[in-house]
């Protein structure tokens, strides 16, 4: 997978430690502090060089903007304690695949490349990815901690993901690789698009809301696979990189996580690879209709 000439999202925020009250540090502040630090010379040349990061490495923007509290969607500032500061990498990662997936579903609404359950907007609108340590605060969703993973509120309309979990995903789950990490952003995007098309307010008669839940999870997996094929070319997506997708598939499946079958919410390993693979080799997201498939079992 390659990303050097992707594009970087810029619907993204960075909330530290502490970005939820106080001890923001806004712009003006931060340079004071530099003043008295560096002092006025120190100051000049610190400048100089930030400004050089800034306009000649592009994927540092956020980064860096983090840094001195001018970060942020919508101009709010962000916390001195910035995610990015410290994993600049995983936040430049996260933005552009980020970017890709604005691509890609941009494209399939204009041309109406999806399931219908009603009516649906006639242009995508991008979603928010915020990075945060420890803790969130979402609008609408609650709060929630890492150990969660990564997840999407349709409340906000906005992607959580903490970047420890790339290390969690190597780690401890063994599903390492650059495309099964972007596979997990890919799942919270679908999610969004489950969002806007009225999915995830379809309740199925006769099932319980496990069962409804499996059948959401399963479509977001496909929908991610979608985003995977549309992209294929522009990132250089080739076979070693589907299966570390599949691999992260596999590695968070309710049955291979330990989950009794009367508490899979997911869906299993086998039912996850197999709905993502069904939109990473169709390219089509009306092949992602798991509420067209009556018996629950057949899924």
């Amino acid at each position: 997978m390659r990303i050097g000439g992707q594009r970087r999202s810029e619907n993204f925020q960075d909330r530290g430690r502490g970005a939820g009250g106080g001890g923001r540090v806004g712009g003006a502040g931060m340079l004071a502090h530099l003043i008295s630090r560096l002092g006025f010379r120190g100051m000049i040349l610190a400048v100089i060089v930030l400004g050089a990061v800034y306009f000649l490495m592009p994927g540092m923007r956020a980064p860096l903007l983090g840094m001195l509290g001018l970060g942020g969607g919508g101009g709010e500032m962000q916390s001195s304690g910035s995610v990015c500061a410290t994993a600049a990498e995983a936040c430049d990662f996260s933005r552009a695949v980020l970017g890709s997936t604005e691509d890609v579903w941009r494209r399939q609404f204009a041309e109406g490349r999806l399931p219908r359950y009603g009516s649906r907007p006639a242009t995508y609108q991008d979603p928010t990815l915020v990075v945060f340590t420890d803790a969130v605060s979402t609008q609408g969703c609650g709060s929630a901690t890492s150990a969660v993973g990564p997840f999407y509120c349709p409340a906000d309309r906005m992607l959580y993901i903490d970047p420890s979990f790339y290390q969690v995903m190597e780690q401890r789950l063994r599903a390492p690789g650059d495309f099964a990490q972007a596979y997990v952003i890919a799942h919270e995007v679908g999610h969004h698009v489950q969002n806007l098309i009225g999915a995830n307010r379809i309740e199925v008669q006769g099932e319980n809301r496990n069962q409804t839940s499996v059948r959401l999870e399963l479509q977001a997996d496909c929908l991610a696979g979608v985003w995977g094929h549309t992209a294929q070319a522009a990132l250089a997506i080739d076979d070693a990189d589907l299966r570390e997708a599949l691999n992260a598939a596999h590695a968070i499946g309710d049955d291979t996580l330990g989950a009794g079958e009367n508490q899979y919410t997911h869906g299993t390993s086998a039912q996850r690879m197999t709905w993502f693979r069904r939109g990473f080799d169709s390219g089509d997201a009306r092949q992602c209709d798991t509420f067209a498939v009556q018996d629950y079992r057949a899924l």
